[in-house]
């Protein structure tokens, strides 16, 4: 059965460049923290078909302002976080505030609505700022108290659900992400009917040691993806001021492969989703991934 959700799409280039990225020095020391970090919030958030919060700034287009010490495999409580990832959350400087941006997007395609991670982080002028994220698409809800160091087919899971997610611009668009994997509620034929341009898929792996993740466009979609700013599968067009000319650019550390006619499965019958696309078409015709996000735009 095909799965979906809803989401309002924000700007995440920057943070999946995080594997491309140095530290900035940290600004403030690290307080001591509550003993968990994620917890099960009493009152439960009434979700209405996968649909999420708007929650990425537009300052996320600096490439370089995130750190790989941002990203974990650990448990996500205080415990079980390295020094480098909590310090990353708590830095005052602006990479501090990107990572918490990016922490709460993993969070959001992590944990369940009833799951949060709460910590706290101190600015430059010693006021104490409280986050607590919320779970939204449960895709590793057991990662509240298990790592995910082994698990490769959740991490590719998860940055499908983020890649999915990025935009180059900072808008805000809804869109209607589908696959044949469990994260969200199976998409409705209303949900279908109000989403129908296909736009294109994601996949890839930002735990690894070696990250990367990986686009593709649907032909027929491009010239609506880029009307609502979506440019993470269609290319990012960049205009000459002087001579007018355009090029067309990558999507920061996305990197868009091709037309997804030409590099992916079949669609599924219903949902419409690719059931799976090439690893890396530079390297292999041959070798495909079936832990692919397709995403879908209203016309």
């Amino acid at each position: 059965m095909s799965k979906s959700m809803v989401v309002h799409n924000s700007y995440m280039i920057a943070l999946l460049a995080i594997p491309l990225a140095t530290a900035a020095c940290i600004g403030a020391e690290l307080e001591e923290e509550p003993e968990e970090l994620v917890g099960v919030s009493e009152d439960k958030v009434l979700s209405q078909n996968g649909f999420l919060p708007n929650a990425l700034t537009v300052n996320a287009l600096t490439v370089n302002a995130l750190t790989v010490n941002a990203l974990t495999v650990n448990a996500l409580t205080v415990n079980a976080l390295n020094t480098n990832a909590l310090a990353a959350l708590k830095n005052p400087e602006p990479n501090g505030v990107l990572s918490r941006e990016f922490m709460r997007y993993l969070v959001g395609c992590a944990l369940r609505p009833d799951q949060t991670f709460s910590f706290s982080w101190t600015d430059a002028g010693g006021v104490v700022h409280p986050e607590v994220f919320r779970g939204e698409l449960g895709i590793a809800h057991w990662w509240a108290s298990g790592a995910i160091t082994n698990d490769t087919y959740v991490q590719r899971q998860l940055t499908a659900c983020l890649a999915a997610r990025t935009n180059w611009y900072g808008v805000h668009v809804m869109i209607s992400l589908r696959s044949a994997e469990s994260m969200s509620t199976a998409s409705s034929p209303a949900e279908r009917a109000a989403y129908t341009v296909r736009e294109g898929a994601f996949w890839g792996n930002l735990f690894g040691s070696t990250p990367y993740v990986r686009s593709c466009y649907s032909p027929a979609g491009v010239t609506r993806a880029r009307q609502l700013q979506r440019d993470c599968a269609a290319g990012h067009v960049s205009v000459d001021p002087v001579t007018g000319a355009t090029t067309t650019q990558q999507c920061g550390p996305v990197t868009i492969v091709g037309s997804c006619d030409t590099l992916c499965n079949r669609v599924d019958s219903t949902s419409g989703y690719y059931t799976g696309c090439l690893e890396n078409p530079a390297v292999s015709a041959w070798v495909r991934t079936d832990v692919v996000v397709t995403s879908f735009l209203t016309p």
